[in-house]
């Protein structure tokens, strides 16, 4: 008999596995399960490279306790195939009330896949530490006024869907994390990303000319003076694809 897990999630990849993530993780399903997984729990994590067109089976929907939608270099509102197949699903996913946590593109394309709008910030590119400022109270906030999160993009939300709500936000952008119900979370920070992990991207996004030396610069020094709270991050999300948040239908002052 094959072995029965209590919780079965899968990892919609948007993003090719870096050499370096490779060489020093074995490729970013590993980065996300350490992260989000817990190694207490039975669990079964499965992985579709919906970057290269390869999803789940429409059928194997119901078999999922939730799915995680990861970083990408490519932006959300493209209308390349893949991402528009990623909507649907999500569109999908989003009527069949399963868990979906949306990280930094991942947060963008579940943004628009369920009637928001996302486009690139004025601001610019948001590397580093960044200071998320926690919208509101319950007793899953209440002693987290706020957390710093390492950041990597240039996209943002602009507008939310209808349903949504704001639960973070920060002084460069205005939709840090968002929610809908308890089934639809989406992060624009990185919980799962180490110091190393960032401090690779930039380099690749110095040799590929996307940022400024000055920008990188900046962000290694903020790296180096502030520690990002991705413990506790990473307990948050934990605790949303687990179903701990069904307790508190919603988010009030």
């Amino acid at each position: 008999m094959g072995i029965e897990y209590k919780r079965r999630y899968a990892l919609l990849l948007a993003a090719r596995d870096s050499e370096y993530v490779k060489k020093m993780y074995g490729g970013y399903f590993n980065v996300f399960v350490a992260a989000y997984g817990d190694e207490e729990e039975e669990e079964r994590w499965d992985m579709y490279r919906v970057v290269d067109g390869e999803f789940p089976d429409m059928d194997d929907l119901p078999s999922y306790d939730g799915f995680i939608v990861s970083g990408s270099p490519y932006d959300a509102y493209g209308d390349d195939n893949w991402i528009l197949e990623l909507c649907f699903l999500l569109q999908t996913l989003d009527s069949m009330q399963k868990k979906v946590l949306g990280i930094c593109f991942g947060h963008q394309v579940l943004c628009r896949a369920l009637g928001g709008k996302v486009g690139k910030s004025d601001s610019g590119w948001d590397i580093g530490p960044r200071k998320v400022n926690i919208v509101n109270s319950c007793s899953l906030f209440e002693t987290l006024p706020a957390l710093t999160i390492i950041e990597c993009h240039q996209d943002e939300v602009l507008e939310l869907p209808i349903g949504a709500e704001v639960i973070g936000f920060s002084d460069k952008t205005g939709v840090e994390m968002f929610r809908i119900g308890n089934h639809i979370l989406g992060v624009q920070g990185h919980p799962e990303y180490s110091k190393d992990i960032l401090n690779n991207l930039i380099d690749r996004l110095l040799s590929q000319d996307s940022i400024e030396i000055d920008q990188a610069n900046e962000a290694r020094s903020k790296l180096e003076i502030q520690e990002p709270n991705s413990q506790c991050w990473q307990e948050i999300c934990k605790a949303f694809l687990k179903g701990l948040w069904n307790e508190y239908p919603s988010i009030e002052q």
